[in-house]
């Protein structure tokens, strides 16, 4: 774990969000399309519905999406030509144990 990836990582307000969302994706996203391809939440959460929830282009959300993934915040998983993105809560534990232990 790099700390000061993650600060960079969350430092924008819409990669926060994202975590936020992908921290409880029932309440964020509607789980109808994942159950009906056999898919749960538990993959992740498509990139596509990140995208239309931030209002942002697509290009953008996948930046967004990558700068979180190198920080170690989120990992991915791709299904056929889609890739859902979950959060990587134990890297998300560790910074958390880095600020409460070293700051």
């Amino acid at each position: 774990m790099e700390p000061l990836l993650i600060y960079k990582a969350l430092s924008n307000e819409t990669r926060c969000q994202i975590m936020q969302w992908l921290k409880n994706p029932e309440e964020f996203f509607d789980e109808n399309p994942y159950l009906q391809q056999d898919l749960s939440f538990r993959i992740g959460v498509c990139v596509g519905d990140i995208q239309a929830k931030s209002g942002l282009a697509q290009s953008v959300i996948s930046s967004y999406l990558l700068t979180m993934q190198k920080a170690g915040l989120l990992e991915s998983e791709r299904i056929g030509k889609w890739t859902y993105y979950r959060r990587n809560e134990q890297t998300i534990q560790a910074f958390s144990d880095y600020i409460q232990n070293k700051l």
